[in-house]
């Protein structure tokens, strides 16, 4: 039997695994997810200046349905605040997730609304 906690540590191998190659600029910012077991949340970040451009999540949304629809709807959010600040280009950054899911329907979202990544 698995534990949770086996679970956790090797999520944040696999995130710091992936940190080593992804970095975010201004010009380039990373796209952060984070899933929990009722939210997902997103932040565009630039790694190099250590600051957050824009965060969504379904927190802030109040987004209604399941848990796919609402990471689509802060897919859209994420990408319209990264267009608010003149961003089109990123380096998404799944935080050690698998890429299936809620987190590639919210990249699926986000590519659809403008963003290239």
């Amino acid at each position: 039997m698995i534990k949770q906690t086996d679970r956790k540590v090797n999520r944040l191998k696999r995130h710091k695994r992936v940190r080593v190659h992804v970095n975010g600029t201004k010009e380039r910012p990373r796209l952060a997810v984070f899933r929990s077991l009722n939210h997902v949340y997103a932040q565009l970040i630039d790694d190099d200046g250590s600051r957050t451009l824009a965060a969504a999540s379904t927190v802030g949304l109040k987004a209604k349905g399941n848990g796919m629809a609402e990471a689509i709807e802060v897919g859209k959010a994420i990408a319209a605040k990264a267009k608010a600040a003149g961003v089109s280009n990123v380096v998404f950054d799944r935080g050690g997730f698998l890429y299936h899911g809620r987190i590639k329907a919210l990249a699926d979202a986000a590519r659809e609304a403008g963003l290239e990544f």
